[in-house]
């Protein structure tokens, strides 16, 4: 996706001689396109921090008084950090049952989500979003946000029928993407995360089912279920791993891995054996 996003900025590009393109637009395309690919983690880091402050700016955010924050701060008494990501909490004013976190390491909680959920099921909730952070999720959408930004300047910056068609009907392209939601695959991975960090610090995994469980009885029409997988199959497939009946995302990859090395390692020796000494 990201490659032939970019793939099209640089055809607007290089198309960039003709008279009817905007060419001081067309290189700034450009130059998105390339920060797509090229993005460095502090660059990462420094756009989701200041994600994080415009979004504090716009929601109600919870004082250190308030009766959500004290509560918060006794949920993640310890100031968690995983590599070189520091995690910082807060708490949004709002019944919306919903969290989200920033590649920086924001994590922000919403008031609905909390009145519904005990202290165990909060910090699977949490340790569910770091593990957005930690598996990358979140910079794969920051790259794919800039790509967008990048294809649509690119049909801007041409003077003609798709261009107005960018500047009136795109011109939201790069918002959509960056609000775009995690795939199945991510959801387990965060999930699986989520479970490990309850694990990690002694904390009761099987508040990460009935977590899940709780989330499902949202409805069908609630924001939640319709951004996210349904919390009741990944509520049974985290149940199947604390019974050992399933692996989590990461352990079939090493155990893959593992067969993929032994199958080498038989062949190589097969290949030793039949060779002429």
């Amino acid at each position: 996706m990201l490659r032939l996003l970019v793939m099209i900025v640089f055809c607007f590009v290089f198309a960039s001689g003709c008279d009817n393109t905007d060419v001081l637009t067309a290189t700034d395309a450009g130059m998105d396109a390339v920060k797509a690919i090229t993005l460095s983690d502090k660059d990462v880091f420094a756009i989701a921090s200041k994600s994080a402050d415009l979004s504090d700016r716009k929601n109600r955010l919870a004082p250190p008084d308030n009766k959500y924050s004290i509560r918060l701060n006794r949920i993640v008494s310890q100031k968690f950090q995983d590599g070189n990501v520091a995690f910082n909490y807060g708490v949004y004013m709002s019944p919306e049952a919903n969290a989200f976190a920033m590649a920086d390491g924001s994590i922000r909680i919403y008031s609905g989500l909390m009145d519904m959920l005990n202290d165990g099921e909060l910090r699977f909730v949490i340790g569910h979003e770091m593990g957005h952070v930690m598996k990358r999720h979140i910079r794969k959408k920051i790259q794919l946000a800039y790509a967008a930004s990048a294809v649509r300047k690119g049909m801007a910056s041409q003077d003609n029928a798709a261009g107005e068609m960018a500047r009136s009907v795109l011109g939201g392209l790069a918002e959509s993407l960056m609000n775009a939601q995690f795939s199945q695959l991510e959801e387990k991975e965060a999930d699986d995360y989520g479970l490990l960090f309850l694990k990690k610090k002694d904390f009761e995994p099987r508040d990460a089912v009935s977590a899940l469980k709780k989330l499902a009885g949202l409805g069908k029409g609630h924001s939640f279920l319709s951004s996210h997988p349904h919390p009741d199959k990944r509520a049974e497939r985290i149940q199947a791993q604390l019974e050992g009946q399933a692996l989590s995302i990461e352990e079939n990859k090493q155990n893959t891995l593992n067969r993929l090395k032994a199958l080498i390692h038989r062949s190589t020796a097969f290949i030793k054996d039949i060779l002429p000494r």
